[in-house]
């Protein structure tokens, strides 16, 4: 069996389903809960005895001793981060704390296990840590995507925390020999985001006729990945992967933000008409965020190459398929959308006047 954490949240829940669905074997789940953790992600599973869940915060390190000594994992898939810029922006202590002391006793906890293990587990042992393109920092327009030898320049306190993340788990294979892998993922989208970022949140807003508030000229560039495709990425790494390497997973789909917004709004007036208007006519440009990186780009020819892997979701594609699965989804929407959630987007965006 294999042990995921953050396997409640976006990117974790999708790769716990897309794991038990392709046949993998048990999965132990364990997820904090925070805002972004939502036990209804993983309603599809019901009573499948492959799945278990556990409620367990990764930086307390008697929990997780436990539960490695109970279940004895082959694999541990860390995919337990806040990973949100703006909050990040707004909060950074809990970045520090989840994403770096967190990874840390996380890291305690599988060298323990680790070391005790008898030869021939202990050499199949695999500790895979999700990370994110942002440590790499930003690019030019011109410049050639990010590598897996690109230096870190990390430019929010999100970014800046899971960069350290990184440099743990790099440390702790040079130093203790932990048979680490390392993934550096560029923008996931697809069901059960939560609503914050930007594609979900243009997706509700336009559905209930609010503005859709794009940061500065709208003119960033990220490149965007659909889960399902980085979900099969991970799984490839962990198959496959070299002990101590860094993957670096790209969904080959290089857009500026207001085109993402464009594509949205025209594929909602496909799906789903507004009774008046466009969704274009929603779009309005609000102050940009402190230190917006202005281009990410990844090069993944490394995972190309050595382990076979490419995406298989065009953009417009996956995003087809994540605006079906939210117009289909309004339950799940409904649920996640908490008082504590608006609260804080009325926050964020209210000191963002429209520019």
């Amino acid at each position: 069996m294999i042990l995921v954490t953050g396997g409640a949240g976006f990117i974790g829940s999708n790769f716990v389903i897309d794991w038990l669905a392709a046949g993998g074997e048990p999965v132990v789940n364990v997820d904090k809960l925070t805002y972004a953790g939502n036990l209804a992600n993983l309603a599809s599973l019901g009573a499948d005895p492959r799945h278990r869940f556990v409620r367990a915060d990764i930086g307390e390190q008697s929990a997780f001793d436990a539960l490695l000594a109970e279940h004895r994992p082959r694999a541990i898939v860390n995919f337990a981060a806040e990973s949100h810029v703006d909050r990040s922006i707004d909060g950074p202590g809990d970045f520090i704390e989840t994403n770096i002391t967190g990874t840390y006793t996380l890291l305690e906890a599988a060298r323990a296990y680790w070391g005790a293990l008898e030869d021939g587990a202990k050499a199949s042992f695999r500790f895979l840590h999700v990370s994110t393109d942002e440590v790499y920092g930003s690019l030019g327009e011109t410049d050639p995507g990010f590598t897996e030898t690109t230096p870190y320049a990390p430019n929010s306190p999100y970014s800046a925390s899971k960069a350290a993340s990184d440099h743990l788990v790099r440390a702790y294979h040079h130093t203790y020999g932990l048979p680490v892998l390392t993934t550096n993922c560029s923008n996931n989208y697809g069901p059960y985001q939560f609503p914050e970022k930007l594609i979900p949140l243009m997706i509700l807003n336009a559905l209930e006729g609010k503005p859709l508030p794009v940061y500065g000229d709208g003119m960033q560039v990220r490149d965007w990945l659909y889960v399902g495709d980085h979900c099969t990425a991970i799984r490839t790494v962990l198959a496959k992967g070299r002990a101590g390497d860094v993957y670096n997973i790209g969904g080959n789909s290089e857009k500026r933000n207001l085109e993402v917004v464009h594509a949205l709004c025209d594929t909602l007036g496909r799906l789903a008409p507004r009774a008046a208007g466009g969704y274009r006519d929603l779009i309005t440009y609000v102050k940009d965020r402190p230190g917006h990186d202005r281009r990410y780009a990844i090069d993944a020819t490394k995972i190309r190459t050595e382990l076979g892997w490419t995406p298989t979701e065009t953009f417009e594609s996956g995003l087809e398929r994540t605006v079906r699965w939210y117009l289909d989804n309004a339950a799940w929407v409904a649920e996640v959308r908490s008082g504590a959630y608006r609260q804080w987007i009325e926050t964020n965006y209210a000191e963002r006047a429209q520019a």
